[in-house]
């Protein structure tokens, strides 16, 4: 196991933390599964007021006795931004509770997605002023920010100097955020990936055409070794339902060198195999064509179509397509149907596609059972 700096922080964690919003299916599944966790290395363990019974098993686990000391742990939980203090203070203190902790090392405002989210961060009587007595305390000891937000949200976020690390989704398949990252690392914050394994692309279980493309590597082992080569990036969730789910990608926790000439040319033969595909239908993902008049989330939609196409990723694609409508500010956006053909979003695109048309094939192949969050 490897550990990096978590910016500001300047705490030291493994380059792999464990999620605990999946090992929900008894205490003492959770209490095997942190043990063993702990036993490979792990040191930072994340949970969050909104995972169902995720903060009360942990906090069962604690204190039933863990392998090592609570001062090598680094224990994160996450809260909901609110628009008052008194209720963020009401839920700090609940989920000191439920994890039977004097003090967490970090929290996280979980989910701050929206732009009135970041208003009630910036707001006087906001949510802030009782993170910040929680802080003066000693019941919080660091502050970050987990989101689904538009790039645009994040970037403010940032910028507003209130927070020591973010929570946020980057992967080899969905690099908008890289200039978050970037910025991230101009004000000295720890970068924490969220579940690259799976809403990077559900890379438990790839296709075929997948899996021979990154041959001899599995596409698993790729999608990790983009992140770990980034010196940027300090952990990455592991969401591990059982202690078995740990195996597989703990078997690279030591492998945060440069990429590879052998995997840079695997990388570059995905990219050309992308492009080979879908051809004059490729959507580049420059954002360009929104705000679409019928809140079409249009890159997001094109990308699911671009994977599905390009490398056979038709599960996954409709995995996230069904979130569509049915995730609220977690997963914004309108289906591909909604399309009016209204024409707005056609002078925009660089690459003149023809998008109200490759909307409508995108719902065609995508429409699926209806998605959720697993904790909404």
């Amino acid at each position: 196991m490897r550990y990096r700096r978590f910016g500001k922080t300047n705490l030291r964690l493994s380059v792999f933390s464990l999620g605990t919003m999946r090992y929900l299916a008894t205490p003492e599944n959770a209490w095997y599964t942190i043990q063993q966790a702990i036993a490979q290395g792990i040191n930072h363990l994340e949970t969050a007021r909104g995972y169902g019974q995720s903060e009360e098993f942990l906090g069962r686990a604690i204190a039933s006795g863990l392998s090592v000391p609570r001062s090598q742990l680094h224990i994160t939980t996450k809260i909901p931004p609110t628009a008052d203090a008194d209720m963020m203070g009401r839920y700090i203190d609940s989920s000191l509770e439920r994890l039977n902790l004097d003090y967490v090392d970090c929290l996280g405002i979980h989910g701050l997605n929206t732009w009135e989210h970041l208003q009630w961060v910036q707001a006087k009587n906001g949510c802030m002023q009782a993170v910040w007595s929680a802080v003066a305390d000693g019941r919080v000891r660091h502050v970050g920010f987990s989101t689904h937000a538009p790039l645009e949200v994040i970037l403010a976020a940032i910028d507003t100097g209130f927070f020591e690390f973010v929570n946020l989704h980057y992967y080899y398949f969905f690099q908008r955020n890289a200039p978050a990252i970037e910025l991230a690392l101009q004000k000295d914050m720890g970068v924490f990936i969220i579940s690259p394994g799976d809403k990077g692309g559900r890379l438990y279980n790839p296709p075929q055409t997948l899996i021979d493309l990154c041959h001899p590597f599995s596409p698993l082992e790729l999608s990790y070794r983009f992140l770990l080569s980034d010196s940027r990036i300090t952990t990455l969730s592991l969401g591990a339902a059982n202690p078995e789910e740990l195996a597989t990608p703990l078997q690279v926790a030591d492998q945060d060198y440069p990429l590879t000439e052998e995997e840079v040319t695997i990388f570059n033969c995905l990219e050309s195999h992308s492009h080979q595909v879908l051809s004059t239908n490729k959507c580049s993902q420059c954002y360009e064509c929104l705000p679409c008049p019928e809140k079409i989330n249009i890159p997001e939609v094109l990308r699911l179509r671009n994977l599905t196409m390009a490398y056979d990723m038709k599960e996954y694609g409709e995995y996230r397509y069904g979130m569509f409508e049915n995730a609220g500010h977690w997963f914004p956006g309108m289906k591909g149907n909604r399309c009016t053909e209204c024409g707005d979003c056609l002078p925009k695109c660089p690459e003149n596609l023809n998008i109200p048309s490759l909307l409508q094939d995108t719902h065609r192949r995508l429409q699926g059972k209806v998605g959720r969050r697993l904790w909404g």
